[in-house]
């Protein structure tokens, strides 16, 4: 008879977290199997809105599977974040016809006037900045999505000020001086 493991220490100190109750009860639910790893992370993305260092951790041990393993699986799959995102999203088309069209200087734009880099979430937690391959929508080249707002046929011009305006705050941080 197979026995079950302990939940780990760290996990005693979230007892009381309903997140943690219900990657936990997602571990019970698929008996610890080491091939379940997919659908408690998907649980656990859910639960938290990330994968933290600690979290990872835990699965793993709980699921009998090498740290390095679990990680590896977070970070293959783009559905996995392993920092929290921020409270509104910016994701910028990089596909080719984007590209051509000026994505890369919208990019750059919007680093500017947010002070940070795609990828990266502002300090307030505002903000999540990222990039795409394709939106598969090259019509309106270059486009972004903010939210589930799609901007397209933007330019680098007064993006800064029209992603802003979608997030209801105004104007970003700082402006860009491109």
């Amino acid at each position: 008879m197979e026995t079950r493991p302990v939940p780990p220490e760290s996990a005693v100190a979230h007892v009381d977290d309903p997140r943690r109750r219900l990657v936990d009860q997602t571990l019970k639910r698929f008996q610890y199997r080491p091939d379940a790893l997919i659908e408690v992370l998907h649980v656990a993305q859910e639960a938290y809105s990330f994968l933290g260092e600690e979290l990872l951790g835990d699965i793993a041990r709980q699921l009998k599977l090498p740290e390095s393993q679990v990680l590896g699986v977070a970070t293959f799959y783009h559905a996995f974040a392993l920092r929290p995102k921020g409270e509104h999203s910016c994701i910028v088309c990089t596909g080719t016809a984007c590209y051509v069209k000026g994505a890369g200087e919208i990019v750059k734009v919007l680093e500017a006037a947010y002070g940070i880099h795609s990828g990266q979430t502002t300090a307030d937690g505002r903000l999540t900045l990222g990039a795409a391959r394709c939106f598969g929508n090259c019509s309106l080249a270059p486009l972004l999505v903010v939210d589930d707002k799609v901007l397209g046929k933007e330019t680098a011009e007064g993006i800064a000020g029209r992603v802003a305006a979608v997030l209801g705050n105004g104007t970003p941080r700082r402006e860009s001086t491109s």
